[in-house]
C-alpha cells in the first residue's frame, strides 16, 4: 500500500459487519487509512484486535482483517463510532464523536445485540457523555443492549499487552456466555490503573 494510496483513502467509510442480534457489537473508534483502503476493519498493522479477539476465546483462530465476515458465524459484528478514516483518532472533533454516539445508539436499536462493546474508553465517554467511565461493565444500557468499555487495540496503547487486553475481553465474553451482567464473574478485576486507562 502505498502512502498515496492511503492518503486518497481519507474520509471513507468502511461497511459495517453486523447482522441482527449478536452476542457481542464490537464498536471501533473511526477506521484507519489502512481500513479504509482495504475495506477492513482493524487493518494496521500492529493494530491487536484480530489477535486479542482469539486470545481471549472469542474465536477458535485468529482471523485475518479480510476474513471481517467469519465473525458473523459467531455472533460478532464491527461498527465505529465515526465512520469516516483518519490517520489517527485525535483528527476527530468532539462533536463528531457526540454525533457518533447519536448514530450508533439508533444502530444499536435496530439491531439489538446483547452487548455493545466500545473499543476504547475515551471515545466512549465523549460519544455518550459519561466523562468518569473506566474500562469494564457500564452502569446503562443503550436499548437492551448491554454496554463494555474495553481498552483501544491500537499498537499506540502501551499500557496494555496484547495478554492483559485479551483478559479483559475474555471476562466480557464469560459474561456474554454466561449470560450475566456481573463483572465480577470470573473474578479477574482488572487492574485499576490501566482500568482508568485513556487510549
Amino acid at each position: 500500500m502505498t502512502p498515496e494510496e492511503l492518503q486518497a483513502a481519507r474520509d471513507r467509510t468502511v461497511p459495517d459487519v453486523v447482522s441482527g442480534g449478536l452476542r457481542v457489537l464490537f464498536c471501533g473508534i473511526n477506521p484507519s487509512l489502512m481500513a479504509g483502503a482495504t475495506g477492513h476493519h482493524f487493518a494496521r498493522p500492529g493494530n491487536r484486535f484480530w489477535p486479542v479477539l482469539h486470545r481471549s476465546g472469542f474465536t477458535p483462530r485468529q482471523l485475518k482483517p479480510a476474513e471481517q465476515s467469519e465473525l458473523l458465524r459467531y455472533g460478532l459484528g464491527i461498527t465505529n463510532v465515526v465512520a469516516r478514516a483518519t490517520a489517527r483518532a485525535d483528527e476527530l472533533t468532539a462533536e463528531e464523536f457526540r454525533a457518533g454516539g447519536q448514530i450508533l445508539a439508533a444502530k444499536v436499536e435496530l439491531l439489538r445485540p446483547q452487548w455493545l462493546a466500545v473499543v476504547g474508553v475515551t471515545a466512549y465517554r465523549t460519544a455518550f457523555g459519561r466523562r468518569t467511565a473506566r474500562i469494564g461493565p457500564q452502569d446503562h444500557a443503550i436499548g437492551r443492549a448491554r454496554v463494555w468499555a474495553l481498552p483501544n487495540p491500537s499498537g499506540l496503547n502501551a499500557r496494555w499487552t496484547a495478554q492483559t487486553m485479551a483478559e479483559e475481553y475474555g471476562r466480557l465474553l464469560a459474561c456474554v456466555n454466561h449470560n450475566t451482567a456481573d463483572p465480577t464473574f470470573p473474578a479477574t478485576p482488572a487492574d485499576p490503573a490501566r482500568a482508568a486507562e485513556a487510549p
